[in-house]
């Protein structure tokens, strides 16, 4: 799709487009050609030549997150606990999700750390939990049609360290903390936050939203969103510790849309599967047709910030004091925390001498014979003449 019809998009939304969702068209359209090099691969066993370009790596795009992911997961393995796992969904109305699209640095890192606020808050009151807890955050920016619908999904711990640290409080068996009160802190945190914000002058509005610049009318704006409900739901408790890592390997590094969602490109555009979460049964998996033009579009719409990380760890996995967090806890659950460090450093041996690449037909490792050089960088600058 890109290919084919990102050369002519991108030349009538000329001055539409930023330098990142640029970036990314151009990484998807090289990923896995000669423009990015690659190696020449020979099977040990059946003799088999074959040629493999390069991935772009680029974090939007579906075909270069699958072995990220793995790296990832392999990172984590050693940090899950022998206790259950509970997953929470905070998720932001549509007329703060039509403004997060020209803020999205400042809003998205709003809903990240007031999502982060609120769970730790609520389980340190000794009406609810009375610890401190640690969550890791992954932020979502897409409706199943792609639509723009930024929410983040939230996986922890059952439990947290004592007020002391000499103490492992477990949550009631199949129930973590009340979603009605997240919601209710996450909805007026969330609002003074953005408020302040605003006042800060760090919002920006364009079109329609124009108006919204001026502090009246954007406090007009947010009264009816104090009254509304948002959105914050629990999931079922994971089945346990391996089920977590399915789950992150499903998630952590999720795009828009997967290349097994496609159906097919024809003349009327792109057809793909869909989730209609309102609907019920079987009814809810549909089929949509967009034309090329919407399609890119609205891929394009869940293009991060550069540099913004999408996948963030708070309170006891927060990434200063997650080592330290994790030998308390599991010393408190009388696990042996050497038994695990032996266990990890022997699958990274096993993982260092694992072959990289395998014999599509039989399965054998296949050597590389030969490497060639990519050609020009992504959207590198042009090159100017060096003049003696």
């Amino acid at each position: 799709m890109f290919r084919i019809h990102g050369p002519g998009w991108r030349k009538a939304q000329r001055g539409h487009l930023s330098l990142g969702q640029l970036k990314v068209m151009s990484a998807i359209e090289q990923c896995r050609s000669a423009a990015l090099g690659g190696h020449v691969l020979r099977c040990e066993g059946c003799g088999l030549d074959q040629i493999a370009y390069n991935s772009c790596r680029n974090r939007h795009c579906p075909k270069c997150q699958a072995s990220a992911a793995q790296r990832w997961l392999e990172a984590r393995q050693a940090d899950l606990l022998p206790v259950d796992y509970y997953h929470v969904v905070f998720t932001l109305p549509a007329p703060i999700s039509a403004i997060a699209y020209y803020n999205k640095a400042e809003i998205y890192a709003l809903l990240f750390d007031v999502a982060a606020e609120t769970l730790m808050t609520i389980a340190a009151d000794p009406k609810h939990l009375g610890a401190s807890i640690g969550a890791t955050l992954v932020l979502h920016t897409w409706g199943s049609a792609l639509t723009h619908h930024p929410h983040v999904h939230g996986i922890m711990p059952g439990g947290g360290l004592s007020p002391d640290g000499e103490h492992w409080v477990a949550c009631k068996p199949g129930f973590f903390l009340s979603v009605r009160v997240l919601s209710r802190l996450f909805r007026r945190r969330f609002l003074e936050a953005l408020e302040h914000a605003h006042d800060a002058g760090r919002l920006h509005f364009f079109g329609e939203d124009t108006a919204l610049a001026d502090a009246k009318v954007f406090a007009d704006w947010l009264a009816p969103l104090r009254k509304c409900e948002w959105v914050v739901y629990a999931k079922r408790p994971f089945a346990g510790p391996e089920s977590v890592l399915a789950y992150l390997s499903r998630y952590t590094h999720r795009v828009a849309i997967s290349n097994s969602r496609l159906l097919a490109m024809d003349e009327r555009g792109v057809t793909f599967r869909w989730k209609d979460y309102r609907a019920k049964g079987r009814t809810r998996h549909k089929t949509m047709t967009l034309d090329a033009d919407e399609f890119m579009r609205r891929f394009l719409l869940h293009v991060l910030p550069s540099g913004f990380h999408r996948i963030r760890h708070y309170g006891l996995l927060a990434n200063g004091n997650r080592t330290s967090s994790l030998t308390r806890i599991r010393e408190l659950l009388l696990q042996q925390d050497d038994a695990v460090a032996r266990t990890s450093a022997s699958d990274a041996e096993v993982e260092s001498a694992r072959p990289s690449f395998f014999c599509p037909h039989c399965g054998a490792p296949m050597i590389v014979l030969q490497t060639f050089a990519r050609g020009q960088p992504i959207r590198a600058p042009p090159q100017q003449a060096w003049a003696p």
